[in-house]
C-alpha cells in the first residue's frame, strides 16, 4: 500500500490527475495506521474524520518531543532539524525517501523563480542543471516575450551552507536540488564569505551574466552591511530569493526596506525579488506570484499537492476568507510524517486561492486542534 500511495503522490506531483481530497483521506488512513502517536492522538478526536479539512493537525511543536515518522527511524535517509536557539530543542523531520521531498522543490521553484510575465501559467522551457548553472532550452516564448523571460543560463550562488556542510538543513539540501552538484555556497563552519561573494558579484557584473541570488534576509542584510557604499548593477535578468525573517545581528529591517536595498546595492529591482516560505516539518514551499505577474505582490501560491486553511485561534474552525488565523497546511508529499501541520505563523487567505504571511504568533493556542504537543503522550 505505502508503495503504491507513494507512486500515485509521485504523479499527482508531476501533473497527474488525482483527486486531493482522496489521496489526502488515504494518507490520512495510512498515517494513522502507521504511527502510533498520531493514531493515539486522533482516537481521542470527538468526530470521525470524513474529509480532509477535518484531518488532525500535528502541531509544529511536536516535532521536538516526539518521533513523527511511519516508519522505524533506523530506515531514515535523512533527518532535518529545526533552528532555534540554544536554550530550544530543535525538531527533527524524518525521512523514510527523499522522492516525494525533490520531486516537490523542482516544479514549484522553477515556475516561481525561473519564469517571466509573460507566461505566468507555464514554464519557459526544459530545465537542465549543468556546472552549477540552471539552463533553460527549446523555450517555445517569442523573440517580444524574451525581454521578461529568464535568462537561458543563471549562475546560482546560494549565502547558506552547502548540503554537505549541513547535512540537517532542510534550506541547504533544498538549494542543493534546486542549483545543482555545482552551485556555489558562501557560507563555511557558520560563517557567510563576504569577500568571496563580493568578488564573484563583482564577476557577474563585469561579464554582463545575470545571476540567481538564494538566501535567508538574515544572510542579505549582513551583505548589504558588508557593502556599506558599493554599488552593483547586476545585469538584467538577474533575480533573487529570500526566506526568512528581516533580523540580522547588526540591525533589523522590513521587507520593504530590505527590498531597496536589493535595488540599491544590487541593482535587482523589487519585481525580481522573490520571497519563498516554508519550513522544516514540510516538504512543500510556498512562493510569491511576483515573477509569475511581473510586479511585486506578498502573495503566494498554493501548489496542487497542497491546501491552506486560516484557523481561528479562539474557535478552532476556519477564518472567513480576508480574516486573520493561524496558517494549517495540508502537504501531500509529507507522506512518511504528517500530511497536516498546524503552524504558529499568522496569515490571510484569499479569494483566489492565494494566502499571505503576516508573521509568527508567539506562545499560540489554538481551540480545538493539536497545538498542545501533550496530547501526543504514548498510551
Amino acid at each position: 500500500m505505502a508503495i503504491d500511495l507513494q507512486q500515485r503522490i509521485r504523479a499527482f506531483l508531476a501533473g497527474g490527475s488525482d483527486n486531493f481530497a482522496e489521496l489526502a483521506l488515504e494518507v490520512f488512513a495510512f498515517q494513522c495506521a502507521n504511527n502510533p502517536i498520531y493514531r493515539a492522538y486522533c482516537e481521542r478526536q470527538p468526530a470521525p474524520v470524513r474529509s480532509w479539512k477535518a484531518i488532525p493537525a500535528v502541531p509544529t511543536s511536536a516535532f521536538k518531543d516526539f518521533p513523527i515518522a511511519c516508519f522505524p527511524l533506523p530506515e531514515a535517509v535523512a533527518e532535518f532539524h529545526t533552528s532555534g536557539t540554544t536554550r530550544e530543542k530543535a525538531g527533527k523531520h524524518y525521512f523514510k525517501t527523499l522522492e516525494l521531498y525533490e520531486a516537490a522543490i523542482r516544479p514549484n521553484f522553477e515556475q516561481h523563480l525561473l519564469v517571466g510575465p509573460a507566461s505566468p501559467s507555464t514554464l519557459l522551457g526544459t530545465l537542465s542543471l549543468s556546472k552549477g548553472r540552471l539552463s533553460i532550452v527549446d523555450t517555445g516564448v517569442t523573440e517580444v516575450d524574451r525581454r521578461d523571460a529568464c535568462p537561458t543560463s543563471l549562475p546560482v550562488l546560494a549565502l547558506t551552507p552547502s548540503p554537505k556542510e549541513a547535512p540537517h538543513s532542510s534550506l541547504a539540501h533544498m538549494l542543493g536540488v534546486v542549483g545543482g552538484s555545482d552551485c556555489e555556497f558562501f557560507v563555511e563552519q557558520d560563517t557567510l564569505l563576504l569577500e568571496r561573494l563580493t568578488h564573484r558579484l563583482c564577476e557577474m557584473q563585469w561579464a554582463n551574466q545575470p545571476v540567481l541570488l538564494l538566501g535567508t534576509a538574515f544572510a542579505f542584510v549582513h551583505l548589504f552591511d558588508h557593502l556599506g557604499n558599493t554599488r552593483f548593477e547586476l545585469p538584467e535578468g538577474s533575480r533573487a530569493m529570500e526566506t526568512g525573517g528581516f533580523k540580522g545581528r547588526s540591525r533589523a529591517v522590513t521587507k520593504p526596506e530590505l527590498y531597496q536595498l536589493f535595488t540599491r546595492q544590487l541593482g535587482i529591482p523589487a519585481h525580481r525579488i522573490v520571497n519563498e516560505y516554508g519550513m522544516t516539518e514540510l516538504s512543500t514551499q510556498f512562493y510569491d506570484a511576483t515573477l509569475r505577474h511581473g510586479s511585486p505582490t506578498d502573495h503566494k501560491d498554493v501548489p496542487p499537492w497542497s491546501r491552506i486553511l486560516i484557523m481561528d485561534p479562539r474557535t478552532g474552525q476556519e477564518s472567513p476568507l480576508g480574516e486573520r488565523g493561524l496558517i494549517r497546511v495540508f502537504d501531500l508529499a509529507n507522506l512518511w510524517s504528517s500530511q497536516c501541520i498546524q503552524t504558529e505563523d499568522l496569515g490571510i487567505a484569499h479569494a483566489d486561492g492565494t494566502f499571505e504571511v503576516l508573521g509568527r504568533v508567539a506562545n499560540a493556542e489554538v481551540r480545538g486542534c493539536s497545538l498542545n504537543a501533550e496530547s501526543f503522550r504514548k498510551e
